[in-house]
């Protein structure tokens, strides 16, 4: 069955191709297994709740007849501006109009959100930029630059908000810089999301060539339940292509959980235990939840535009599991840097068991991409990505996170890292375990190696499936470095960083690039050494060593250029001299990405082995092997581009050298 939409239909009608629908939410409410919904070009101002659950074999499908032409938005125009005073207008909004979710009296706050909590979940948009929230009406009478905004030429354009209670209004003011609100195009977000079930267990949903744009989301921390602007909410299958994805005031898409009241916003609201010992009562909660392989995940997300959203492109806890994401542009996430904590990145995932992420470019992001917990089966191969750090004018807001390409953190493991180009001054931050990292460009630094995790133990699965196999703190070490190439392109000096928890205090983050940071771990037959299989095993005596690093494998690795080796490197090629010719320039040139380089010119005639699963081996804690998510065996045989190596492997993500690398 077909079913017809059309917002600039003369009347509206019962879904047929003579009379649609004039709202998605109509054909949403009736469309069973197999039907499709076309909906043509036009703004949608709706929330779409999407009823009934397609099967694996008869999806329920919407599409944008017009690729994306139908726009589906949480925000409302407002033309009733009235001046105020010099460049500041003021209109009055009845709270009528947002029923029980009002984004002008809901903060974004909860589970760790370190900065101060006084920016609303709503927002205003001026000609689809989002204008920036003051905290008073003076600031926002003065329009001045925001220090923290990574675009500060966008930040003197203010709003400020406050509540009529006798008349029941919220009012807005805002600083258009001398325009005319009421000749431009002014909204204001109304709907706390735009396409995404309020039920569980809506599966099998296929969502093609939209626009999804300007959503009042709220902070979604892992414990808590977690909107976004479009998401399955704890359902199975569904596929997310082709769409643009923007201006969520927190997250762009949602792969999150489920609205748990015993564990919702736990901290925040009792603080009588930790947020992380309410994360891993959210991991064996989600189990009586139906966290299952069979029930939830195996989503696919491709080929979207996924950028301008301030808490993260895509968030997720646990429900995106067995997932792709990929051949996605991810970029100007949490620019406005209103927001501040931990949950803030391009994507960002909890339990990101056997989901694949490929393909995909991610710049310009507070955090690239960062795997919380239970990254065990990821995949990150054959991605692009640079500028993931703060610019030198912007100053850090406190509450803030650092800034990296990759961050994966208290997980252990299998994560198998391979073919990527990163670029940003820090490649990866090490607070976790059983990490192998194969035939990447890493031109920054790794962070955080042996720290930031304490006695945050956290849970390890049978391999292939989400049932929990047990709990371990991070011991550290487990990592694979096969046939990177390391190229110090960044300064070397570490980096001193405000802590954002006590503001007087600094620490220091490495910017040395190379894999030097684990010389005190020991090799395989250091570490096993210390045990004596040919006597009965001593319980007690044992003890320090099962709490003790794990080992280190490297090999086949490229230094340039100043980056250092691990010390214990074995056939590495290492040029610790400094080159001021050598050359690694991302070039953009009419959308497309170039890699301008001559790194192959010092690297001529090393040739380390091919890398396959049985050389990675397992990781230590859950004992599940470097694999496909089928448990079939990989061979890194294929680079960047999936081009096949041959006989004379070279390192690095390319199966040929070459200098002008068109990457897109």
């Amino acid at each position: 069955m077909k079913y017809y939409v059309d917002v600039n239909a003369k009347n509206d009608g019962n879904g047929s191709q003579d009379r649609p629908f004039r709202r998605i939410s109509d054909a949403a409410k009736i469309a069973l297994p197999g039907d499709e919904v076309l909906v043509a070009p036009g703004v949608y101002r709706e929330y779409v709740d999407p009823i009934h659950a397609g099967t694996e074999d008869a999806r329920i499908t919407y599409i944008s007849t017009t690729p994306l032409g139908a726009v589906i938005t949480g925000a409302e125009l407002v033309k009733n501006w009235h001046h105020y005073k010099e460049n500041v207008w003021v209109c009055r909004i009845p709270n009528s109009v947002f029923g029980d979710y009002n984004p002008y009296t809901t903060l974004v706050y909860g589970d760790w959100y370190f900065a101060t909590p006084n920016k609303h979940t709503g927002c205003v948009f001026l000609n689809d930029k989002a204008m920036y929230e003051a905290t008073s009406l003076e600031e926002c009478i003065k329009g001045e630059v925001y220090e923290y905004s990574w675009v500060p030429e966008d930040s003197i354009y203010k709003w400020y908000t406050e509540q009529d209670k006798e008349t029941d209004e919220t009012i807005i003011y805002a600083n258009f810089q001398g325009l005319d609100p009421n000749k431009e195009n002014v909204e204001i977000t109304v709907r706390r999301r735009c396409f995404m079930p309020s039920k569980t267990g809506v599966n099998y949903i296929t969502v093609r060539g939209f626009k999804i744009d300007k959503a009042a989301t709220t902070w979604a921390p892992p414990a808590a339940y977690q909107d976004g602007m479009i998401g399955p909410h704890w359902s199975k299958g569904w596929i997310i292509e082709d769409c643009e994805i923007s201006n969520s005031k927190c997250a762009g898409i949602s792969l999150g959980k489920y609205l748990d009241p015993d564990n919702e916003h736990y901290f925040t609201y009792k603080q009588v235990k930790s947020p992380t010992q309410m994360e891993r009562d959210a991991v064996c909660r989600g189990q009586y939840h139906g966290w299952l392989k069979e029930n939830i995940g195996s989503h696919i997300i491709r080929r979207c535009n996924i950028h301008h959203c301030e808490q993260g492109g895509i968030i997720g806890r646990m429900g995106g599991v067995f997932s792709i994401i990929e051949d996605n542009h991810i970029h100007h996430i949490n620019n406005m840097m209103e927001l501040g904590g931990a949950e803030i990145a391009g994507i960002k995932l909890h339990a990101a068991i056997d989901v694949i992420m490929r393909r995909n470019h991610v710049h310009h992001c507070t955090m690239g991409i960062w795997c919380d917990w239970e990254a065990q089966g990821t995949r990150i191969t054959q991605n692009l990505l640079h500028d993931n750090q703060r610019p030198p004018y912007a100053k850090q807001l406190p509450g803030s996170m650092m800034s990296q390409d990759l961050f994966v953190e208290v997980s252990h493991g299998p994560t198998l890292i391979d073919n990527n180009i990163l670029l940003s001054d820090v490649s990866l931050r090490f607070a976790t375990q059983g990490v192998a990292l194969v035939h990447n460009l890493i031109c920054g630094s790794f962070t955080s190696v042996g720290e930031g995790t304490t006695w945050r133990y956290t849970p390890y699965h049978i391999p292939h499936r989400t049932e929990v196999m047990g709990f371990m703190t991070i011991l550290h070490g487990d990592n694979r470095f096969y046939n990177n190439i390391f190229v110090q392109k960044w300064p070397a000096d570490d980096f001193v960083i405000l802590d954002h928890h006590e503001k007087e205090k600094v620490f220091y983050e490495n910017r040395q690039v190379g894999t030097h940071v684990f010389d005190e771990y020991p090799t395989y037959d250091e570490w096993i050494s210390q045990f004596d299989f040919t006597k009965f095993p001593n319980m007690r005596a044992l003890e320090p060593v099962h709490f003790g690093h794990l080992p280190i494998w490297s090999e086949g690795n490229v230094y340039l250029n100043g980056a250092k080796a691990w010390k214990k490197e074995v056939n590495g090629y290492v040029d610790d001299r400094k080159h001021p010719e050598l050359k690694i320039e991302l070039v953009e040139k009419d959308g497309q990405y170039y890699l301008d380089t001559n790194i192959y010119d010092y690297i001529k005639d090393f040739y380390p082995r091919m890398i396959n699963t049985e050389i990675l081996g397992k990781a230590f804690e859950p004992e599940q092997y470097f694999e496909n998510p089928d448990a079939t065996p990989i061979r890194f045989d294929s680079d960047y581009f999936g081009n096949h190596r041959g006989i004379h492997v070279i390192p690095g993500p390319f199966a040929e050298p070459a200098e002008n690398i068109k990457l897109n």
